[in-house]
Protein backbone atom coordinates (compact mmCIF):
# COMPACT_ATOMS: atom_id res chain seq x y z
CA UNK A 1 0.00 0.00 0.00
CA UNK A 2 2.87 2.25 0.93
CA UNK A 3 4.24 1.79 -2.18
CA UNK A 4 1.43 2.54 -4.10
CA UNK A 5 0.71 5.58 -2.61
CA UNK A 6 4.25 7.27 -3.15
CA UNK A 7 4.00 5.97 -6.78
CA UNK A 8 0.81 8.08 -7.06
CA UNK A 9 2.34 11.04 -5.28
CA UNK A 10 5.46 10.44 -8.00
CA UNK A 11 3.19 10.56 -10.99
CA UNK A 12 1.38 13.62 -9.55
CA UNK A 13 4.53 15.22 -8.99
CA UNK A 14 5.57 14.92 -12.50
CA UNK A 15 2.49 16.42 -14.19
CA UNK A 16 2.78 19.40 -11.99
CA UNK A 17 6.51 20.03 -13.11
CA UNK A 18 5.18 19.44 -17.22
CA UNK A 19 2.33 21.36 -16.66
CA UNK A 20 0.26 18.75 -18.01
CA UNK A 21 -2.95 17.15 -17.10
CA UNK A 22 -2.23 13.27 -16.26
CA UNK A 23 -5.16 11.39 -15.12
CA UNK A 24 -5.78 11.00 -11.68
CA UNK A 25 -4.76 7.47 -10.38
CA UNK A 26 -7.24 6.73 -7.75
CA UNK A 27 -7.01 6.05 -4.40
CA UNK A 28 -7.23 2.12 -3.92
CA UNK A 29 -10.59 1.51 -1.89
CA UNK A 30 -9.66 0.13 1.39
CA UNK A 31 -9.81 -3.06 2.34
CA UNK A 32 -12.73 -4.79 3.95
CA UNK A 33 -12.41 -6.13 7.61
CA UNK A 34 -13.20 -9.33 7.98
CA UNK A 35 -14.87 -9.84 11.68
CA UNK A 36 -13.09 -12.39 13.42
CA UNK A 37 -14.99 -15.42 14.77
CA UNK A 38 -16.25 -15.13 18.80
CA UNK A 39 -14.57 -18.26 20.24
CA UNK A 40 -17.61 -19.20 21.88
CA UNK A 41 -18.89 -19.51 17.97
CA UNK A 42 -15.94 -21.85 17.24
CA UNK A 43 -16.53 -23.89 20.06
CA UNK A 44 -20.25 -24.52 19.07
CA UNK A 45 -19.39 -25.49 15.72
CA UNK A 46 -16.26 -27.62 16.69
CA UNK A 47 -18.78 -29.14 19.62
CA UNK A 48 -20.05 -32.58 18.84
CA UNK A 49 -23.63 -32.98 18.27
CA UNK A 50 -25.46 -34.94 21.04
CA UNK A 51 -27.05 -38.22 19.65
CA UNK A 52 -30.41 -38.82 19.27
CA UNK A 53 -32.54 -39.87 21.53
CA UNK A 54 -33.01 -43.15 20.08
CA UNK A 55 -29.07 -43.54 19.87
CA UNK A 56 -29.22 -41.95 23.42
CA UNK A 57 -31.24 -44.79 24.89
CA UNK A 58 -29.51 -47.53 22.92
CA UNK A 59 -26.22 -46.08 25.10
CA UNK A 60 -27.79 -46.11 28.07
CA UNK A 61 -29.49 -49.85 27.90
CA UNK A 62 -25.66 -51.40 26.60
CA UNK A 63 -23.92 -51.39 29.87
CA UNK A 64 -26.81 -53.84 31.66
CA UNK A 65 -26.10 -56.87 32.49
CA UNK A 66 -27.15 -59.65 30.27
CA UNK A 67 -29.00 -63.09 31.12
CA UNK A 68 -30.21 -66.01 29.08
CA UNK A 69 -33.47 -67.31 30.57
CA UNK A 70 -34.04 -71.35 30.65
CA UNK A 71 -36.23 -72.31 28.10
CA UNK A 72 -37.09 -75.68 29.64
CA UNK A 73 -37.67 -73.68 32.84
CA UNK A 74 -40.10 -71.42 31.41
CA UNK A 75 -42.21 -73.38 29.75
CA UNK A 76 -42.74 -75.21 33.29
CA UNK A 77 -43.43 -71.95 34.91
CA UNK A 78 -45.84 -71.03 31.58
CA UNK A 79 -43.99 -68.31 30.32
CA UNK A 80 -45.54 -69.29 26.53
CA UNK A 81 -44.47 -65.78 24.94
CA UNK A 82 -40.89 -66.33 25.87
CA UNK A 83 -40.15 -68.64 22.44
CA UNK A 84 -39.36 -66.21 19.85
CA UNK A 85 -40.20 -69.65 17.49
CA UNK A 86 -42.56 -69.21 14.58
CA UNK A 87 -44.84 -71.29 15.95
CA UNK A 88 -46.35 -69.96 19.21
CA UNK A 89 -47.23 -71.68 22.42
CA UNK A 90 -50.53 -72.07 23.58
CA UNK A 91 -52.05 -68.90 25.33
CA UNK A 92 -49.51 -66.49 23.59
CA UNK A 93 -51.55 -65.07 21.18
CA UNK A 94 -54.00 -64.46 24.07
CA UNK A 95 -51.16 -62.52 25.79
CA UNK A 96 -50.14 -61.17 22.69
CA UNK A 97 -53.68 -59.19 22.15
CA UNK A 98 -53.65 -58.12 25.48
CA UNK A 99 -50.08 -56.63 24.85
CA UNK A 100 -51.79 -54.56 22.06
CA UNK A 101 -54.92 -53.59 24.01
CA UNK A 102 -52.70 -52.33 26.44
CA UNK A 103 -50.24 -50.30 24.45
CA UNK A 104 -53.04 -48.79 22.44
CA UNK A 105 -54.35 -47.74 25.60
CA UNK A 106 -51.55 -46.42 27.15
CA UNK A 107 -50.32 -44.27 23.91
CA UNK A 108 -53.72 -42.86 23.42
CA UNK A 109 -53.31 -41.77 26.83
CA UNK A 110 -49.68 -40.80 26.75
CA UNK A 111 -49.34 -43.18 30.02
CA UNK A 112 -46.11 -44.72 30.81
CA UNK A 113 -46.42 -47.00 33.97
CA UNK A 114 -48.61 -50.20 34.54
CA UNK A 115 -49.20 -51.57 37.74
CA UNK A 116 -50.30 -55.66 37.42
CA UNK A 117 -51.75 -56.44 41.12
CA UNK A 118 -54.30 -59.36 42.12
CA UNK A 119 -57.06 -59.49 44.91
CA UNK A 120 -55.53 -62.54 46.52
CA UNK A 121 -52.28 -64.59 45.93
CA UNK A 122 -52.08 -67.37 43.78
CA UNK A 123 -53.86 -65.28 40.89
CA UNK A 124 -51.13 -65.35 38.13
CA UNK A 125 -50.07 -61.72 38.70
CA UNK A 126 -46.32 -62.53 37.99
CA UNK A 127 -47.01 -64.90 35.86
CA UNK A 128 -49.01 -62.30 33.55
CA UNK A 129 -46.32 -59.22 34.26
CA UNK A 130 -43.58 -61.77 32.57
CA UNK A 131 -45.70 -62.77 29.47
CA UNK A 132 -46.80 -59.46 28.73
CA UNK A 133 -43.31 -57.94 29.05
CA UNK A 134 -41.63 -60.84 26.59
CA UNK A 135 -45.06 -60.38 24.66
CA UNK A 136 -43.90 -56.74 24.23
CA UNK A 137 -39.68 -57.32 24.05
CA UNK A 138 -40.36 -59.18 20.61
CA UNK A 139 -41.12 -55.10 19.59
CA UNK A 140 -37.92 -54.22 18.73
CA UNK A 141 -38.75 -50.34 19.81
CA UNK A 142 -40.51 -51.01 22.33
CA UNK A 143 -37.92 -50.74 25.96
CA UNK A 144 -39.66 -52.62 28.46
CA UNK A 145 -39.01 -52.52 32.27
CA UNK A 146 -40.32 -54.83 34.99
CA UNK A 147 -39.84 -54.10 38.59
CA UNK A 148 -40.89 -56.13 41.23
CA UNK A 149 -42.69 -53.99 43.86
CA UNK A 150 -43.88 -56.92 45.86
CA UNK A 151 -41.01 -57.23 48.53
CA UNK A 152 -42.71 -59.37 50.79
CA UNK A 153 -42.82 -62.90 48.87
CA UNK A 154 -40.62 -61.90 46.01
CA UNK A 155 -40.71 -64.25 42.93
CA UNK A 156 -38.94 -63.03 39.99
CA UNK A 157 -35.59 -63.83 40.85
CA UNK A 158 -36.59 -67.63 41.44
CA UNK A 159 -38.70 -67.89 38.23
CA UNK A 160 -36.30 -66.58 36.43
CA UNK A 161 -32.87 -68.46 37.89
CA UNK A 162 -31.36 -64.68 38.55
CA UNK A 163 -28.63 -64.82 41.40
CA UNK A 164 -27.53 -61.67 42.84
CA UNK A 165 -26.74 -59.74 46.08
CA UNK A 166 -28.77 -56.42 45.67
CA UNK A 167 -32.39 -56.15 45.58
CA UNK A 168 -34.66 -53.36 43.48
CA UNK A 169 -35.67 -52.79 47.31
CA UNK A 170 -32.19 -51.01 47.83
CA UNK A 171 -32.70 -48.66 44.45
CA UNK A 172 -35.35 -47.47 45.90
CA UNK A 173 -33.95 -46.84 49.66
CA UNK A 174 -31.29 -44.91 47.42
CA UNK A 175 -28.63 -47.40 48.50
CA UNK A 176 -27.70 -48.65 45.33
CA UNK A 177 -28.16 -47.86 41.36
CA UNK A 178 -30.56 -48.89 39.02
CA UNK A 179 -28.18 -49.71 36.51
CA UNK A 180 -25.71 -51.82 38.57
CA UNK A 181 -28.61 -54.74 39.53
CA UNK A 182 -31.13 -54.49 36.26
CA UNK A 183 -30.87 -57.70 34.72
CA UNK A 184 -31.35 -58.08 30.52
CA UNK A 185 -32.73 -61.01 28.71
CA UNK A 186 -33.23 -59.25 25.81
CA UNK A 187 -32.14 -56.07 24.55
CA UNK A 188 -35.49 -53.96 24.86
CA UNK A 189 -36.62 -55.62 28.25
CA UNK A 190 -34.85 -54.85 31.86
CA UNK A 191 -35.50 -56.73 34.77
CA UNK A 192 -35.22 -55.45 38.68
CA UNK A 193 -35.75 -58.22 40.89
CA UNK A 194 -35.59 -58.82 44.44
CA UNK A 195 -33.51 -61.30 46.33
CA UNK A 196 -34.34 -60.54 49.75
CA UNK A 197 -37.38 -59.59 51.54
CA UNK A 198 -37.67 -56.06 52.59
CA UNK A 199 -38.70 -54.87 56.07
CA UNK A 200 -40.66 -52.32 55.57
CA UNK A 201 -42.32 -52.98 52.56
CA UNK A 202 -45.20 -50.44 52.38
CA UNK A 203 -43.54 -47.82 54.04
CA UNK A 204 -40.84 -47.92 51.48
CA UNK A 205 -43.46 -47.85 48.86
CA UNK A 206 -45.28 -44.78 50.29
CA UNK A 207 -41.50 -43.05 51.09
CA UNK A 208 -40.54 -39.55 49.65
CA UNK A 209 -37.61 -40.93 47.74
CA UNK A 210 -39.34 -43.57 45.21
CA UNK A 211 -41.11 -41.05 42.91
CA UNK A 212 -37.80 -39.51 42.12
CA UNK A 213 -35.86 -42.51 42.17
CA UNK A 214 -38.24 -43.76 38.91
CA UNK A 215 -38.14 -40.32 37.60
CA UNK A 216 -34.15 -40.83 37.74
CA UNK A 217 -34.72 -44.35 36.19
CA UNK A 218 -37.23 -43.09 33.45
CA UNK A 219 -35.18 -40.01 32.37
CA UNK A 220 -32.12 -42.26 32.11
CA UNK A 221 -32.94 -45.44 30.52
CA UNK A 222 -36.39 -43.64 28.60
CA UNK A 223 -38.36 -47.11 29.02
CA UNK A 224 -41.54 -47.23 26.34
CA UNK A 225 -43.31 -48.93 29.23
CA UNK A 226 -42.76 -49.60 32.88
CA UNK A 227 -44.59 -52.72 34.40
CA UNK A 228 -44.67 -53.15 38.29
CA UNK A 229 -45.43 -56.62 39.77
CA UNK A 230 -47.42 -55.64 42.86
CA UNK A 231 -48.61 -57.49 45.83
CA UNK A 232 -51.96 -58.94 46.09
CA UNK A 233 -54.35 -56.11 47.13
CA UNK A 234 -56.46 -58.14 49.70
CA UNK A 235 -53.64 -59.06 51.77
CA UNK A 236 -51.13 -55.63 52.22
CA UNK A 237 -51.94 -52.22 52.18
CA UNK A 238 -48.73 -52.25 49.84
CA UNK A 239 -50.34 -51.95 46.77
CA UNK A 240 -52.48 -49.05 47.48
CA UNK A 241 -49.50 -47.03 48.77
CA UNK A 242 -47.75 -47.57 45.50
CA UNK A 243 -50.72 -46.82 43.31
CA UNK A 244 -50.24 -42.89 43.30
CA UNK A 245 -47.13 -43.15 41.26
CA UNK A 246 -48.84 -44.78 38.65
CA UNK A 247 -50.80 -44.21 35.24
CA UNK A 248 -52.89 -47.76 35.38
CA UNK A 249 -53.26 -50.53 36.93
CA UNK A 250 -54.55 -54.52 35.50
CA UNK A 251 -56.38 -56.64 37.90
CA UNK A 252 -55.74 -60.10 37.91
CA UNK A 253 -58.56 -62.54 39.17
CA UNK A 254 -58.27 -66.17 38.99
CA UNK A 255 -61.41 -68.62 38.04
CA UNK A 256 -62.75 -70.71 40.51
CA UNK A 257 -61.12 -69.02 43.44
CA UNK A 258 -61.56 -64.95 43.29
CA UNK A 259 -65.15 -63.42 44.02
CA UNK A 260 -67.44 -61.36 42.53
CA UNK A 261 -67.35 -59.17 45.85
CA UNK A 262 -63.29 -59.55 45.81
CA UNK A 263 -63.01 -58.18 42.65
CA UNK A 264 -65.36 -55.13 43.67
CA UNK A 265 -63.81 -54.10 46.51
CA UNK A 266 -60.29 -54.09 44.47
CA UNK A 267 -61.75 -52.11 41.42
CA UNK A 268 -63.39 -49.19 43.88
CA UNK A 269 -60.05 -48.66 45.92
CA UNK A 270 -57.91 -48.89 42.59
CA UNK A 271 -60.43 -46.58 40.35
CA UNK A 272 -59.87 -43.80 43.24
CA UNK A 273 -56.33 -43.42 43.52
CA UNK A 274 -55.46 -44.12 39.36
CA UNK A 275 -56.52 -45.81 36.09
CA UNK A 276 -58.07 -49.15 36.05
CA UNK A 277 -57.61 -50.51 32.57
CA UNK A 278 -60.02 -53.57 33.30
CA UNK A 279 -59.90 -56.79 34.83
CA UNK A 280 -58.26 -59.92 33.42
CA UNK A 281 -59.57 -63.61 34.37
CA UNK A 282 -56.83 -66.31 34.74
CA UNK A 283 -56.70 -69.64 34.95
CA UNK A 284 -60.15 -70.18 33.55
CA UNK A 285 -60.19 -73.79 32.90
CA UNK A 286 -63.41 -73.86 30.49
CA UNK A 287 -63.60 -71.72 27.41
CA UNK A 288 -67.09 -71.04 25.51
CA UNK A 289 -67.22 -71.98 22.18
CA UNK A 290 -66.38 -68.91 21.02
CA UNK A 291 -63.30 -68.04 22.97
CA UNK A 292 -60.06 -69.24 20.76
CA UNK A 293 -62.05 -70.54 18.37
CA UNK A 294 -60.28 -71.25 15.28
CA UNK A 295 -56.51 -71.13 15.42
CA UNK A 296 -54.95 -68.63 12.84
CA UNK A 297 -51.05 -68.53 12.60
Amino acid sequence: MDKIQAAIAKARAARNELGGEAPDIPAPAPMAKVPLRRPDAISRILAPKPPSPKIARTLAWQPLATFAPNAKQMERNRIVTFSTSGKKASGAIAYDMLRTKILQEMRANGWRRLAITSPGPKCGKTTTALNLAFSLSKQPETHTIVAEMDMRRPSLAKTLSISGDVSFSTVIEGKADFADMAMRPRPNLALAVNHTRARNPSELLQSSTIGKVLSEIEKQFDPDLTIFDMPPMLVTDDTMAFMGQVDCVLLVAAAESTSLGEIDICERDLAAQTNVLGVMLNKCRYMDNESGKGRYD
